[in-house]
């Protein structure tokens, strides 16, 4: 077993760029990737009118142990490479800002005098600041008094965000600091690859390790995460909710359940027990093809660890039974009695960098800020009453993410869209019904930094600042409300989101209440959150700054924060958190003659969600510069292919045509595809866009496909 942090990537670290050095101490900020928020300086020197930014670590941020990832470390790279977008484009031609907001505001009056407001719709994104958060909520419930807006982090955390809420009362992702972990005994990821997608983390678990701490991966690959645990269980997809019902079988059956916790903290055990009594071990054998052995020592060692941890990722949740699978895994917690004490606990691993923040504060189609419901009466006269309007004004809930997207365009569907930081024609499911979708809109508005796949589609494109061109703050995947500060001055002609939608309100008629000021918006979210399960009365960028981040609940500026908000009791009204019975079901597409091999899909250690950043820095495009397929040695013998060989991917949805990676790191009836690509290599032409009954999370981990030579 080799030590976990030099099996980070899947390719040499050797291959990666090198750390730069430091030149100088730069502006203390954050990184603009993953949930972890990393914390670095940005230093910018010009000389001959050519910009240079140097990035260093922040030591002082504990999430990012004082490290940075590739990705993380050629950041400034997005400032400087030319490659981004500087005036704004109507129907491809250059405009002024003046005319651009004023052909928007325009067609937005219309379509929605025509049509109703529901016909203009808002797409956000989970990379947004809270503050764009916050005011991309508000402006489309108060100017635009549309219920159609959601965001793409409801392909990422819902499930895990829909699962916590039920148990716990709230969701908060990682409800203690993530130095926690490496006070754990025994650590469990269930479907995450945290040495590829959140290198930094795999410190925290390195330093368990070094305390003789154990490590168990569920995945149906061998990850370089899995390469390093004491423990591997290689799962067929689809079948993690089975696994998590095995597990707590053995745990009742081999007396692991802490009674006494269950009984003093806990409701609904007992319907639980009787529900897993018939997922005996061989039962989940034949399901998920782990072998009885690695199932109870996996149990073993959770049920006999002083401290443990169960952490979910998106290999877990990205299902059409995703919610009922993080349910499964925390009913194994509190078994156990992690969550709510020190030192032990469930998680999920948020991916996206304000993947918290991004769900807390009003760009989710049923919340409003401070995470609360749109349809509680008392929520609504609350924000209502910071926002100036009647509450009866306030549209009620909206599509989800994937349920929006799929209704553009179509009878009794919006119309219009605008949208800020995501490309959902490379990164939604079923993508090429999308891009169809989006071709239908009578108007489509992108605001980005870059040229995406959906802003080269768009009818106006609306050129914005990037991450160390201004301030804002972000809530990392522990809580953790903490502070970007603009590090660079952005180029000549763009503009910042909130000054977008600033500029719109005013020419729709609310030229009061769209400050573009991130600190006038902080101040009013704050206000706006105050009471609600998400909290931030408390929290100021003064605060932020002098404390390294303040979590939330943090209703007064003299209260500490609230690192750990499960200790003394759960959010439900009773203060016992509920175990919730659940059962497997098959994938929604299984393996079947005509499409017989599970497609699974994922991320790369050089490369970031939809590609549109990553894909434009040039030593991440030489270390993986294009897409492929992963296939098992046997599997790629019975369909005659060699190792680089085109590759023509097929499920029921569309094609994609990659070359082939033979590797027995996958099991044989499975093929894994990375999804950072467009066009013939996107991975999304063939995911499933079965949604969730509870989250409306699609099934991205999971649908059957074709093998074949292209």
């Amino acid at each position: 077993m080799k030590p976990l942090e030099s099996t980070i990537g899947s390719m040499p670290v050797a291959s990666l760029p090198a750390p730069p050095p430091v030149k100088a101490p730069g502006t203390a900020t954050h990184c603009p990737y993953c949930a972890l928020q990393c914390g670095m300086s940005v230093a910018a020197t010009e000389e001959a009118g050519v910009r240079d930014v140097v990035i260093a670590p922040r030591a002082e941020i504990p999430a990012g142990a004082g490290g940075l990832c590739q990705k993380g470390w050629t950041a400034g790279e997005l400032l400087t490479n030319g490659s981004r977008l500087t005036t704004p484009l109507i129907e491809g031609r250059p405009a002024t800002w003046a005319e651009a907001l004023d052909h928007v505001a325009a067609r937005l009056r219309r379509i929605s005098a025509e049509h109703g407001p529901d016909a203009v719709a808002v797409f956000g994104g989970g990379g947004l600041t809270n503050e764009k958060a916050y005011l991309l909520g508000k402006f489309a419930r108060m100017a635009l008094r549309t219920s159609q807006i959601d965001y793409n982090g409801r392909f990422c955390m819902s499930s895990a965000a829909a699962a916590s809420i039920r148990a716990f009362g709230m969701d908060r992702g990682m409800p203690f600091p993530v130095t926690d972990l490496a006070g754990a005994d025994t650590v469990l990821v269930a479907g995450g690859n945290v040495a590829e997608t959140m290198p930094p983390f795999v410190r925290h678990l390195a330093r368990m390790r070094e305390r003789g701490g154990r490590l168990i991966v569920t995945d149906p690959r061998l990850t370089p995460t899995a390469k390093a645990a004491d423990l591997h269980l290689q799962l067929a997809p689809g079948t993690d909710l089975a696994l998590a019902l095995g597990l707590l079988h053995i745990a009742v059956a081999e007396g692991y359940v802490d009674e006494d916790y269950v009984a003093a903290r806990t409701t609904g055990f007992d319907a639980v027990a009787i529900s897993v009594s018939a997922w005996w071990p061989e039962r989940v054998e034949r399901v998920t093809g782990v072998p009885v052995a690695l199932l109870r020592e996996a149990a073993r060692l959770l049920g006999t660890a002083k401290r443990a941890m169960v952490l979910t990722g998106r290999g877990a949740e990205q299902h059409a039974k995703g919610t009922d699978t993080v349910s499964a895994f925390i009913n194994l917690a509190l078994a156990l009695g992690l969550p709510g004490t020190e030192g032990s606990g469930y998680a999920c691993v948020t991916g996206q960098g304000n993947g918290q923040g991004g769900r807390e504060h009003g760009q989710k189609a049923d919340q409003l800020p401070g995470y609360r419901k749109i349809d509680d009466p008392a929520a609504r006269a609350h924000v209502a009453s910071v926002w100036g309007m009647d509450p009866g004004d306030l549209p009620g809930p909206g599509r989800s993410a994937y349920e929006l997207l799929d209704a553009l365009g179509t009878p009794g569907g919006p119309r219009a869209l605008l949208l800020f930081g995501s490309n959902p024609v490379v990164s939604a499911p079923g993508a090429g019904r999308i891009a169809e979708r989006l071709a239908g809109l009578d108007l489509l508005v992108v605001a980005d930094v870059v040229l995406s796949e959906t802003a080269a589609k768009a009818h106006v494109v609306l050129p914005v600042t990037q991450w160390a061109e201004e301030s804002g703050t972000t809530t990392n995947l522990e809580g953790r409300v903490l502070l970007r500060r603009r590090a660079v001055a952005p180029p000549s002609g763009v503009r910042s989101d909130l000054a977008v939608l600033s500029g719109l309100a005013e020419r729709l008629g609310h030229p009061e209440g769209f400050p573009a000021e991130p600190r006038a918006v902080f101040d009013e979210l704050r206000r706006a959150s105050a009471g609600g399960p998400a909290d931030y009365a408390g929290i100021t960028y003064e605060r932020i700054a002098a404390e390294t981040g303040v979590f939330w609940p943090c209703p007064a500026e003299d209260h500490p924060g609230t690192p750990r908000p499960f200790l003394d009791r759960f959010a439900h009204p009773d203060g016992r958190a509920r175990f919730i019975p659940v059962n497997h079901r098959p994938a929604d597409e299984e393996a079947d003659e005509e499409y017989p091999i599970h497609l699974t899909t994922g991320r790369v250690l050089a490369h970031y969600q939809s590609g549109a950043q990553t894909r434009r820095i040039a030593s991440l495009v030489r270390a993986v510069p294009e897409a492929y397929v992963e296939l098992h040695p046997d599997l790629a013998e019975r369909l005659g292919l060699a190792d680089g060989d085109r590759v023509r991917v097929t499920s029921r949805r569309g094609g994609a045509e990659v070359p082939a990676r033979i590797t027995g790191a996958i099991r044989s009836d499975t093929v894994f595809m990375p999804f950072h690509w467009a066009g013939r290599a996107s991975a999304n032409l063939l995911t499933n866009p079965a949604l969730d009954p509870v989250s409306r999370m699609p099934e991205f981990k999971v649908c059957a496909v074709r093998v074949e030579k292209a």
